[in-house]
């Protein structure tokens, strides 16, 4: 931990397909950093116990072995994150002919192999091809409609090459597709300022103001938005002549009232887009030439050629969800403000549907009731798969255990869709509980979890008897299936293999309840019908305990709640004498805003300046935190005898926490891991906002909360070294937005 520390250049041993993946990981991480160390030392900095810009200290910077454990975890994570993108990318694992790339060449990133990337992120230097890694990557996935996946990688990549202009604009583009608007136009606004204003740059950056016009609830502020976008969209064409910013100019106009200028440059960007259909062009380019077309002959009011041009880009972009969903989304805006039927366009652009399951698990040995004989197996996979195509599923989640969880992922995998898995406990103690006590399944369960898009670890460890980490669990994965739909404007379907009969708590009979219970309508696979097709008997005593609505659990069993930590910012610049003020003026008007909630907390405590809420509802708790933030940000705090900048925090999270009366205080209090999770947020959250971890996003979603957006703000490092974890921005949703919308960097983009 010395301010001395200098990394030595990498020389990157061969790690070869055999090797253990996380000896892999372990590789790329260390190469990873010491880069970015020796970078940052080249620029100037040196160690600090914090993070300081303006003093350029930085607390990572030692050598990877005296990282803390969490940094360590996270720069695994996101090299073993990196591989497994690469494998469903289409790459292919094989043993490396040399310890080097053979070509730095611009098709570096399609020949890639583990040793490679080992190789290539060792160097000495960042390469021309070391960017297109991140850049050819990060594309990729937003082609794929995984704009989170994209947003962390990209970021990982703007810190090894800050200045690099591509990597920022498809940062920009990826927080866009993922709701986060207001950040992209940061981004994009400062690479304008810096006469970086290509076609991309402004393109995009018209993009943010048509999102955050078409979500405007005052028409003032809409049309203004409107304008602006295509001000900038008419700026880039004037400036390129580029055919998918003339395209979107022309596209504004239509929906600024401008239908005269809108149909010459319609014909205009038609006859450019028809010469570049005869030249050679890449599969993508190829794409967004046919979408054009299909765009401009809405706008020129042909139905017939417009369904001609977009049938042949959808047959062009088969499996680019992200692109597919964007040109829908584009057309959707033109035929409503054309008074066209969408019906056609629609069934061209049908983005295949997110499909969460939840199903009963094979019989273990020896079980005395037939629920899923393992005879049963072959027939229970049919069924299922045959359900997923009908349902035109080909993004699943499900949490990974023995029997229909496995089943249905597999059979994602084996259309060709992505699965992702949730676990409610840690992988090993999960495999035990819940995989391996079937002869078999193990080295299934792990293949798929080697292959799955994403892994999600609910809660830290498993707590016998406790209902509340299962409900957890199942309330994740399905609100994480709720954010992916969203995204891609795509149905979600919670589907479930069920007997129909009430099991233990945990177990499907109770997912279904509560699934139900948020409001999802089930599609159910009748478990009991193909158990009576098969003659087993299923009339016989069950061994399991019911599950019902009003199940009893002892009163100091973990619950579900929503949890709330703040802290005022400027507390340290308040005096002695202005703390009454303080007490009075601040916290005061926070214990007034409580005392009125429609939902008030459950819980309250503070600390000086530190404010802790629980909540038993998940909107009760984001809307009370909306409300103190704008409470906050309002109040003209000097006129009160306070600093100016006084302001607040806000985090959120939600989990099981164990509820208790505290024996110091004799207040009842909650407390446990999920507690200490949402108290690391706030510190990192910037002042005037409000944070939330991805679970409360996602059971906001789950719940389908609509008072507010969980916007998507990156990988963030959390405070006291807890990690680096998924984090949103919650915002107000304004009045007549429905949901986040993904854009494109093309036509309609």
């Amino acid at each position: 931990m010395t301010d001395d520390y200098k990394p030595e250049p990498i020389s990157t041993a061969d790690v070869s397909l055999g090797d253990d993946l996380l000896t892999l990981a372990e590789v790329l991480a260390k190469n990873a950093h010491d880069r970015w160390a020796r970078q940052r030392f080249a620029d100037g900095w040196q160690y600090g116990p914090r993070r300081d810009d303006e003093r350029k200290e930085h607390p990572c910077l030692v050598p990877y072995e005296s990282l803390p454990d969490s940094e360590k975890a996270y720069d695994r994570m996101m090299a073993l994150e990196t591989v497994r993108a690469l494998v469903a990318f289409g790459y292919v694992l094989q043993p490396p002919a040399s310890d080097r790339l053979t070509s730095a060449g611009s098709d570096a990133a399609t020949s890639l192999r583990p040793a490679g990337l080992a190789a290539l992120w060792g160097a000495s230097e960042l390469t021309a091809s070391g960017e297109d890694v991140y850049q050819q990557v990060g594309e990729r996935a937003l082609q794929l409609g995984k704009p989170l996946l994209a947003c962390d990688i990209l970021e990982e990549g703007i810190k090894l090459r800050p200045g690099s202009r591509r990597l920022r604009q498809l940062q920009a583009l990826a927080l866009l597709r993922g709701g986060a608007t207001e950040r992209a136009n940061r981004i994009l606004g400062q690479l304008d300022r810096e006469d970086a204003a290509d076609e991309e740059t402004l393109g995009l950056l018209a993009r943010t103001h048509k999102d955050l016009g078409l979500r405007a609830a005052d028409p003032a502020t809409r049309m203004a938005q409107l304008s602006r976008a295509h001000e900038a969209y008419a700026r880039a064409y004037r400036l390129t002549g580029g055919y998918w910013t003339g395209i979107n100019a022309a596209t504004l106009a239509v929906v600024t009232g401008q239908r005269e200028p809108a149909t010459a440059l319609a014909r205009e960007v038609r006859e450019r887009c028809l010469e570049r259909l005869r030249q050679p062009s890449s599969p993508e380019e190829r794409y967004w030439i046919l979408a054009t077309l299909g765009e401009a002959a809405l706008i020129l009011r042909d139905w017939p050629e417009a369904e001609d041009w977009y049938a042949r880009a959808a047959e062009a972009g088969s499996g680019r969800l992200g692109d597919l969903s964007s040109t829908r989304r584009n057309a959707r805006l033109l035929l409503d403000h054309l008074d066209g039927d969408r019906a056609r366009i629609e069934q061209l652009f049908r983005v295949p549907r997110v499909v969460v399951f939840t199903g009963h698990m094979v019989d273990a040995p020896g079980r005395r009731t037939a629920r899923f004989p393992i005879a049963l197996e072959e027939r229970v996979r049919q069924v299922i798969r045959t359900r997923v195509e009908e349902l035109e599923g080909r993004l699943g989640f499900a949490a990974g255990a023995c029997g229909g969880d496995i089943l249905f992922l597999e059979s994602i995998l084996e259309l060709g869709g992505e699965a992702n898995v949730v676990l409610p406990y840690g992988r090993d103690r999960f495999a035990l509980d819940s995989v391996a006590i079937v002869p078999g399944w193990k080295p299934r369960f792990d293949r798929l979890l080697d292959r799955a898009v994403q892994v999600v670890v609910a809660s830290p460890e498993r707590l016998e008897g406790a209902s509340a980490w299962y409900d957890y669990a199942s309330l994740l994965l399905l609100g994480l299936a709720s954010i992916r739909a969203e995204q891609l404007e795509t149905d979600l379907v919670p589907l479930a293999l069920w007997d129909g009969r009430p099991g233990r708590p945990g177990g499907t009979a109770s997912v279904v309840e509560e699934w139900r219970r948020q409001g999802h309508e089930m599609q159910i696979i009748d478990m009991a019908e193909l158990l009576r097709e098969s003659g087993a008997n299923i009339e016989s005593g069950s061994d399991e305990v019911t599950s019902s609505p009003d199940r009893r659990e002892p009163r100091d069993a973990p619950r579900i709640m929503a949890i709330l930590f703040a802290d005022a910012v400027q507390f340290s610049k308040i005096t002695e004498s202005q703390i009454p003020r303080f007490v009075e003026h601040f916290l005061g008007a926070i214990a007034d805003l409580a005392d009125h909630a429609e939902y008030p907390p459950v819980a309250r405590n503070t600390w000086g300046d530190g404010l802790y809420l629980v909540f038993s509802e998940i909107r009760a708790a984001g809307d009370f935190a909306l409300r103190v933030s704008e409470l906050v940000n309002r109040t003209d705090w000097a006129s009160k005898g306070l600093p100016p900048g006084l302001n607040l925090r806000v985090a959120l999270h939600a989990g099981p926490v164990h509820p208790c009366r505290d024996p110091v205080t004799g207040q009842i209090n909650y407390i446990g891991s999920h507690v200490s999770r949402g108290a690391r947020i706030e510190p990192i959250t910037p002042p005037g906002h409000v944070y939330a971890s991805q679970a409360f996003a996602a059971l906001a979603a789950a719940a389908r909360v609509r008072e507010f957006v969980c916007e998507y703000a990156g990988q963030t490092t959390w405070a006291k070294g807890y990690g680096t974890f998924p984090t949103y921005r919650v915002r107000r949703r304004e009045e007549g937005q429905t949901l986040r919308t993904p854009p494109r960097s093309r036509p309609g983009g």
